[in-house]
């Protein structure tokens, strides 16, 4: 081996040590922040039993969040969950599956004249409509569940107790920076859900995460835009716009056959979504049903289209273009329901605006030069014919 490749090995070496070096320096840094949190002595400003918990067990469990609890022979749990808070709300949720929908939380925050709320809500929805303030299933006792902010944390105390001892619980962790309106919560900014063994005090990644869900959620959304949103009305604006086109039916059944393999692939999450999310949102899944019974009915009339010298091809005509027009406008109004239901951001709901004003106006320019086009066309002289 000469000079350079030695020279070569030996910094590759020193760049893999290095960086295990920086990997458990880090590692290292965390462990010691956490037992520096958990060294805090919350009697000195909460009250008991928050204050003093026997037994205490203290995990940092996600972000900032440090989770100290305390159960009981009797199977009381005392649960003081901490994390960094500027503004907002943080929030804890327990959920019979890991799933947002049907779990019971406890939120609080502190509002702009210095006053702490904690509320227990239950999720139905996704939207902010749907999780309802002082409902849920948490078995809470007579002791108050209290916020309070201490520099630069915010603690959220409360206590529960359950007929057995709590073992492994799906926990839902969410946080964001604004403040709830009347109650009701603004959409959090992050969120995560984990495994908590209550038992043993140790946290594991949850196998069906609101990340798994909230990724089909966008599989779906962004599906149904592109099958019934993009590509179905562009092969309706080719069939109807460019028929002067020597390859405009080529450009129509393609696009017209892609917007239906992607819708049909949206409709296929969607099924598995709500076989695992169990939403109530008839008004949505009815209306995905219909687009996708019209959409193989135009499919299955592809194959028995008449010649255009038959005496059935204008009621062909008639019944396809108007099957078309009924599934594209079922389409736009279930791609906003969908955006409603799932609580869409500005991004999404911004997108497919554009997408659809685009599309709007396209066919306003275009259908507005093709009545142009029509009353420029010469007509032929109608005369009489002769009796003779």
């Amino acid at each position: 081996m000469d000079g350079i490749s030695r020279l070569l090995v030996l910094s590759i070496f020193f760049v893999i040590l290095f960086g295990f070096q920086r990997g458990n320096m880090g590692t290292m840094a965390i462990d010691e922040d956490a037992k520096a949190l958990c060294s805090v002595n919350l009697a000195e400003f909460l009250p008991p039993p928050y204050g003093g918990l026997e037994n205490m067990v203290c995990q940092p469990v996600w972000n900032s969040f440090l989770l100290r609890y305390s159960q009981s022979k009797d199977n009381v749990i005392t649960i003081v969950l901490s994390t960094i808070y500027t503004s907002g709300w943080i929030g804890m949720g327990f959920s019979p599956d890991g799933m947002m929908i049907n779990s019971s939380c406890m939120v609080g925050w502190v509002t702009p004249a210095g006053q702490g709320k904690i509320k227990q809500y239950y999720v139905e929805g996704f939207t902010p409509s749907k999780i309802i303030p002082d409902k849920g299933e948490l078995p809470l006792t007579s002791v108050p569940p209290i916020i309070y902010v201490q520099g630069a944390t915010a603690y959220l105390a409360f206590q529960l107790k359950y007929p057995t001892p709590l073992k492994t619980q799906p926990i839902l962790l969410a946080f964001s920076t604004k403040s709830p309106q009347h109650h009701h919560l603004t959409v959090h900014e992050d969120k995560t859900t984990i495994q908590f063994d209550f038992s043993s005090g140790t946290s594991f990644a949850a196998t069906d995460t609101p990340t798994n869900y909230m990724s089909s959620k966008k599989t779906h959304g962004v599906l149904g835009i592109l099958g019934w949103g993009l590509f179905s009305p562009f092969g309706a604006i080719f069939a109807r716009y460019f028929r002067s086109q020597p390859l405009w039916y080529y450009f129509h059944v393609s696009a017209q056959f892609i917007g239906f393999i992607l819708g049909l692939a949206g409709v296929v999450v969607g099924v598995q979504l709500n076989n695992r999310l169990q939403p109530h949102i008839p008004g949505h899944q009815g209306i995905g049903i219909l687009i996708l019974v019209l959409s193989i009915l135009q499919v299955l009339a592809f194959f028995v289209r008449p010649d255009k010298d038959s005496k059935y091809r204008k009621y062909w005509n008639l019944y396809h273009g108007w099957v078309g027009r009924t599934a594209l406008f079922f389409g736009a109004v279930n791609i906003v329901l969908g955006m409603h239901y799932a609580g869409a951001g500005e991004g999404w709901k911004i997108g497919y605006g554009f997408v659809l004003g685009s599309t709007m106006l396209a066919c306003i320019i275009l259908e507005t030069l093709l009545r142009l086009k029509k009353l420029d066309e010469p007509t032929l002289p109608n005369y009489p014919t002769s009796s003779i």
